[in-house]
């Protein structure tokens, strides 16, 4: 009941925020009709399926990185978990067959729950824990894989490129994205896991005062984040056909980006999957658009980080501003 409670005058208090539920999908409506004057071509059905494509790992990772938000800390392992996912994935293919995957998202979730314990048990904020133990899967990564890329074998490829087709003209990819981001909102929206994650990130010590074991709850957001990064890494190794320990390098910024452009506050208790899927939306256009059209790629940079500024600018928890360094 004190959960509730809580969950409901932290709803109350966010409403007031309404430029932050506005402006992300604004800024994403603008963007579409901007570019789509400018290169019609970029509204055709096709162009706009391929966007998606490209959106499903940067989203599924965000997406993750979200219920660590949430509570107030940060994911910074999601890249190297994605990455190690992948190389689990392509060394074990030709042994295991499907069980590969399991084996794989499994992995993130090792590297989540311990990313939860060092974060809760040693009281090491959670930057710090998770840039460690992303160092460690880092590692782990180039030593299982020698250090170099591994090619999923041609025999093996009839278990990957299901991921490469289409159900009813949609990318099985997106599918997965959306599967993946229902079941975060639903989880965040109707479970009690998450609404302790909107409470905790709203202040810990009202949810240690409600009851919440905040601990726990912790300890389960960043094992969520885990298992949706190797998640990501996992499409990313069948969309490309190999595994790398660098080949989520890339991604790190952008889902943090996505999470935050959607309007989840940096400081926690504010926000959701849903916010994240249009911020992810929001990057890729950015990032994909402009190239379409033919902008140089010094001035995409230039784009990129004007859109991130001002969409950080209006949906940031300004009532938690003292806390932010």
């Amino acid at each position: 009941m004190k959960t509730l409670d809580a969950f409901r005058s932290l709803l109350s208090a966010g409403s007031t925020g309404w430029l932050r539920n506005v402006a992300p999908p604004a800024v994403l409506l603008v963007l579409i009709a901007v570019i789509g004057i400018a290169s019609p071509g970029f509204l055709r059905a096709d162009t706009l399926l391929v966007i998606l494509s490209d959106t499903a790992v940067l989203f599924v990772l965000a997406a993750g990185a979200t219920f660590a938000i949430l509570i107030g800390g940060i994911d910074l392992s999601i890249q190297s978990v994605a990455s190690l996912a992948s190389v689990i994935l392509a060394q074990l293919l030709p042994r295991l067959g499907l069980w590969a995957f399991v084996v794989a998202i499994l992995a993130g979730v090792a590297s989540g729950y311990a990313s939860g314990l060092v974060h809760v048990r040693l009281r090491v904020p959670s930057f710090v824990a998770t840039l460690a133990t992303g160092g460690v899967v880092a590692g782990l990564g180039l030593l299982a894989s020698n250090g170099r890329a591994i090619t999923i074998e041609e025999t093996s490829r009839l278990d990957t490129t299901w991921m490469n087709q289409s159900l009813g003209g949609v990318p099985v990819v997106v599918i997965i994205a959306i599967a993946a981001g229902v079941a975060s909102f639903l989880a965040l929206r109707y479970t009690r896991f998450g609404r302790r994650c909107m409470v905790v990130g709203a202040g810990e010590p009202a949810a240690w005062a409600a009851g919440i074991n905040v601990d726990r709850t912790k300890i389960l957001a960043f094992t969520v984040s885990g298992a949706l990064a190797a998640l990501a890494g996992v499409i990313l190794a069948c969309r490309l056909s190999s595994g790398s320990p660098n080949l989520a390098n890339q991604t790190l910024l952008p889902a943090i980006a996505a999470v935050i452009v959607g309007g989840t506050a940096i400081t926690g208790g504010l926000g959701g999957v849903e916010r994240t899927a249009v911020g992810a939306l929001i990057i890729s256009i950015v990032r994909i658009g402009m190239t379409f059209v033919g902008v140089d790629i010094f001035a995409e940079q230039m784009v990129f980080g004007a859109v991130l500024i001002g969409a950080v600018s209006v949906t940031i928890d300004r009532s938690k501003i003292a806390i932010i360094k």
